[in-house]
């Protein structure tokens, strides 16, 4: 039995600029996440192509031993807290898979991603069957309700209510601003469909678990996307060449952080 839900991200950009936004938001994050013996390692970030598909591949590992539930570190053993995530960036489609090399096939994290040029308007965009169709709950996600956000995670300089995109002239992002997008042709519209799939198998704790990973996930897809609208400034004038030497002078200060100090932040990075 595994748990799924949906998720849909609006946003006022295109999907070409959301491509460029999440790498660029990704590798802020990681920096964000690490430092104290923690955080994030990446070992591969390379192009990849198969019959079907050509994109960018990466593995990174998670060190996350301070970012878990208190319950389950008392089952966990040392060491066992490690998470390998390899992901297929084939934009639009994504494809993350985290596993976890002690409990093997009874955990693993999918997240399948469509970035679509809508208002999130579209019914199984992932083509599932129709029984699991029927099973997924579908949750969309505000980035502009504050109430969204959990209290220790607020912070005005990422509150896309309240920021306003010098570069774009858009925002700050009103109580209908999805009703006001879908009016005004002119503006970009985008839509992340993030299909969620986890598998906890463990007696006693499994319900308990993939819930407060859904959870999770949904504070980190609210976080993240939050993060990246308030960051466009930044971003919206690099291309993917600049994201790439980003990229490389992003996983050579993580190798630094993980190995001194304390950890620097406490939003994740997302899979996109």
């Amino acid at each position: 039995m595994v748990l799924i839900k949906e998720f849909r991200i609006v946003l006022p950009c295109s999907v070409e600029e959301y491509q460029v936004g999440q790498l660029y938001a990704v590798a802020e994050a990681s920096k964000n996440e690490t430092g104290g013996g923690e955080g994030i390692e990446v070992l591969k970030n390379e192009p990849y192509e198969t019959e079907n598909e050509k994109g960018q591949y990466t593995h990174k590992i998670y060190h996350l031993n301070s970012k878990v539930p208190g319950y389950v570190k008392v089952f966990a053993p040392q060491g066992s807290l490690v998470f390998h995530e390899k992901a297929w960036n084939a934009y639009p489609y994504c494809r993350t898979i985290v596993t976890n090399e002690y409990m093997k096939d009874d955990f693993f994290i999918k997240i399948e991603t469509w970035h679509k040029p809508d208002m999130g308007t579209i019914e199984n965009v992932h083509g599932l069957d129709e029984d699991t169709w029927k099973s997924v709950d579908v949750v969309h996600i505000d980035i502009a309700d504050r109430s969204q956000v959990e209290p220790g995670d607020y912070k005005a300089t990422e509150d896309p209510s309240l920021f306003h995109s010098s570069k774009t002239g858009r925002g700050p992002l009103g109580p209908n601003w999805k009703k006001e997008l879908s009016c005004n042709q002119e503006c970009p519209r985008m839509c992340a469909y993030k299909l969620v799939t986890i598998k906890f198998k463990w007696w006693g704790l499994q319900n308990r678990i993939e819930n407060f990973i859904q959870k999770q996930e949904k504070r980190i897809f609210t976080n993240f996307n939050r993060q990246l609208f308030c960051w466009i400034d930044q971003w919206v004038d690099l291309n993917m060449d600049d994201i790439r030497r980003m990229e490389d002078e992003t996983q050579r200060e993580l190798d630094e952080l993980r190995n001194q100090g304390e950890v620097r932040g406490t939003s994740a990075a997302n899979d996109d």
